[in-house]
């Protein structure tokens, strides 16, 4: 009777749109005013979903949290305040429908007209340029200005040149999700250009939108450019506080011609260890051959100053074990696990942490916070997640790995013969493993830094015998090869059935495999290691860009090389790539 007399006063006295629901989310009496919201002339014993689209259980939970949600009806914008009526054993619900529209207006209107800064620099202009006549520059460069200049114009955005190959542009918010709905289409507009060089133009745009005033949102817009350079260029960043969206990105990284900033670089390590008294080199944690080439690399570098470093590892993987064993017997390396670094290190100690410039991927995370100079070399596309205030970063994405970056270092530290037999063959393997066996992001650099390192006592053959394998892994792929799936799209999934402690080599070497056949762009290859969690590596030709698929999985590496570790079953992992790559 209490709810009955409670619906009668709802219906004749309550002057606001208000309806009583159950448990079963009928209508059960509704103010004269209800048709505000509803253009039917009677709801009672309608259902609240077919009325609100939100089911009435969801109703109920959201009066405990008062999370309110919006809904569009008669070209108006109402808020649903739900609230318990009665017991709990027979709680009904009233539900008002507040008119926000004025409100919800208001902020559409205020979020539209927000400022946005677009930071926009053309790729490798120096380059670019250097191929090219001056009347072929000329026309290119008016060309690119005149794309620019007319995107900003769409938008009604003021442009500012700071240089041949720099703009910053401010326009309302309310654009930014026309650029997103059209995948920055200005990108394809600038690679579709015809240039004289070996490679096309390509614009790297940093977006900041949402700060808190305009020398944030510039900040932003400074950090997305610094990303999207990072990750080599051709695509855009727009970063939101802490979002983070990427578009484009579908060209090959530009091998860079002029060894200048190796150099500088190298100078500018040189003075850091002749400034430091303890030095510790860290990779990523499991270190593969690249990893490992780097750390014996950098400590012959710092060998060469007088200074014996600390190399951190805790595990390796299987694929290092014979080239880990030689370099523990020669005495020349001082090896320590994470515990003993943590012991020895100090703020003034130098770290150096090579091939990931992700904090949760290396070897120590707990070294970044005791020591207060770390430096970054590194050869993978940035992504967001990044070393805070490095005293030194040397990141390029072209470079083929970590060991060739750490090669030319090498080169202009010393004239003579700088590196024992083993450091060279581990440089070498460190290259050669990253590029397939020179076939894949091997660019000239990339050669010339295996002649030296040839050079320097590196021996073709003792690298091969470190990429040799046991019977098991050789099992396992051709298993993995004959099992794998190939679909009409181009895309090919297979799955290492085995748990094996060195399953992210193996995972690599079938996806590289694979790719092999006619027909593929792109291969997938899932399989659980000895730690127990599934890795995943993917390989494509260019065409495809797997590093962006790889991130959706917490993963990185390159537009044609990349991989991921998940805690979820490989079958599970592989069906996700199929569903983020739209393969039925």
């Amino acid at each position: 009777m209490a709810s009955l007399s409670y619906e009668k006063v709802i219906s004749s006295y309550v002057p606001l749109p208000i309806c009583v629901i159950n448990k079963q989310g009928k209508v059960l009496s509704a103010s004269n005013r209800i048709n505000e919201v509803f253009i039917y002339d009677r709801i009672v014993d309608s259902d609240i979903f077919t009325l609100t689209g939100i089911k009435a259980t969801d109703l109920y939970e959201i009066a405990i949290s008062h999370e309110y949600p919006l809904i569009r009806r008669n070209e108006k914008i109402f808020k649903l305040i739900p609230q318990r009526i009665g017991s709990e054993e027979e709680a009904l619900l009233s539900v008002l429908f507040s008119d926000v529209t004025t409100f919800e207006e208001l902020k559409e209107r205020y979020n539209d007209e927000r400022m946005c800064v677009a930071k926009i620099q053309v790729d490798n202009y120096d380059e670019l340029m250097a191929d090219m006549a001056a009347q072929e520059r000329q026309s290119l460069t008016n060309s690119i200005d005149r794309i620019i200049r007319r995107w900003a114009e769409r938008a009604s955005a003021s442009i500012n040149e700071i240089d041949n190959n720099i703009y910053v542009i401010t326009f309302e918010q309310y654009f930014l999700e026309k650029l997103k709905s059209l995948k920055f289409s200005i990108l394809d507009e600038v690679r579709s250009l015809e240039t004289s060089a070996d490679f096309p133009a390509s614009l790297s745009i940093g977006v900041g939108v949402g700060g808190r005033n305009p020398a944030e949102t510039e900040e932003y817009a400074d950090a997305a450019l610094d990303l999207a350079l990072g990750r080599g260029g051709d695509q855009a960043v727009v970063k939101k506080n802490r979002k983070i969206e990427y578009f484009g990105g579908t060209l090959q990284t530009v091998e860079k011609r002029n060894k200048g900033k190796s150099r500088i670089v190298g100078h500018a390590l040189k003075q850091l260890i002749d400034q430091s008294k303890k030095i510790f080199i860290m990779g990523h944690s499991n270190p593969d051959m690249d990893c490992f080439g780097a750390a014996l690399g950098v400590m012959r570098l710092c060998a060469l100053r007088e200074i014996e470093p600390y190399i951190v590892i805790d595990n390796y993987k299987e694929a290092l074990q014979v080239i880990f064993k030689q370099a523990k017997e020669s005495d020349e390396y001082r090896f320590i696990n994470s515990e003993k670094a943590k012991s020895l290190a100090d703020k003034d100690s130098l770290l150096i942490v090579l091939d990931t410039h992700r904090p949760s991927m290396v070897e120590c995370p707990e070294l970044l916070e005791i020591c207060e100079r770390v430096v970054v070399i590194d050869h993978h596309r940035r992504v967001e997640e990044f070393i805070e205030n490095p005293v030194l970063a040397y990141m390029e994405s072209y470079a083929s790995s970590t060991s060739e970056l750490v090669t030319e270092i090498l080169q202009y530290m010393t004239s003579k013969k700088t590196l024992i037999k083993l450091e060279a063959e581990a440089l070498l393997a460190g290259i050669t493993i990253d590029t397939n066996g020179f076939t894949v992001k091997a660019g000239v650099r990339t050669f010339e830094a295996a002649a030296w390192l040839r050079r320097q006592g590196a021996d073709p053959t003792e690298v091969s015998r470190f990429f040799q394998e046991d019977l098991e892994s050789f099992e396992i792929k051709a298993k993995a090869l004959a099992e794998a799936h190939f679909y009409e799209e181009g895309i090919v999934v297979s799955i290492c059935s085995r748990r094996h402690p060195d399953e992210q080599v193996i995972c690599a070497q079938v996806a590289d495999q694979l790719l092999t056949v006619r027909g593929v762009k792109a291969s997938f290859v899932a399989g659980i290691n000895g730690e127990g969690r599934t890795v995943i590596s993917a390989r494509s030709l260019g065409e495809i860009n797997v590093q962006t698929v790889m991130e959706r999985f917490n993963g990185g590496g390159h537009l044609t090389t990349a991989a991921a570790q998940v805690d979820m079953p490989p079958g599970e992992a592989i069906r996700k790539v199929l569903e983020i790559m739209e393969v039925k």
